[in-house]
């Protein structure tokens, strides 16, 4: 069975300036592209984004007000999990089975074979002898 471990990350809330990327939409995917392309890098695959609510202080009274909070999850194959899983065929398998290599013919005229059921057919075309 395989097993994850998961990363949870504040998404970000405004995209980043770049050159040539000129719409709020445009900025904006190409931050989530940047932090999803690092966080791959690393091995983690996207899996979703949740809008969370989180329960903050407010004020020095000690009330709470409820905000919402968006996060992207991130979950990776842990690593003593996927290290156990091995191939069908492990190396030290595979170069034990015998290869095969060039047939070896043996040098002179080939053997005369004679018919299995009678003469055969002639072909077509061909005159008969």
């Amino acid at each position: 069975m395989q097993r994850y471990e998961y990363k949870v990350i504040p998404a970000p809330r405004r995209g980043e300036k770049s050159r040539g990327v000129k719409t709020i939409e445009d900025r904006f995917a190409l931050t989530l592209t940047v932090v999803m392309n690092d966080l791959g890098r690393d091995g983690w695959d996207y899996v979703r984004a949740d809008t969370l609510p989180v329960d903050e202080r407010a004020g020095f009274t000690g009330g709470t007000k409820t905000s919402f909070q968006n996060v992207l999850v991130f979950r990776r194959l842990i690593e003593a999990e996927a290290s156990a899983v091995r191939p069908l065929l492990a190396l030290e398998e595979i170069a034990a089975v015998p290869r095969l290599g060039p047939a070896e013919v043996p040098v002179g005229p080939a053997p005369a074979l004679g018919p299995a059921n009678g003469p055969a057919p002639a072909a077509p075309g061909l005159a008969a002898e």
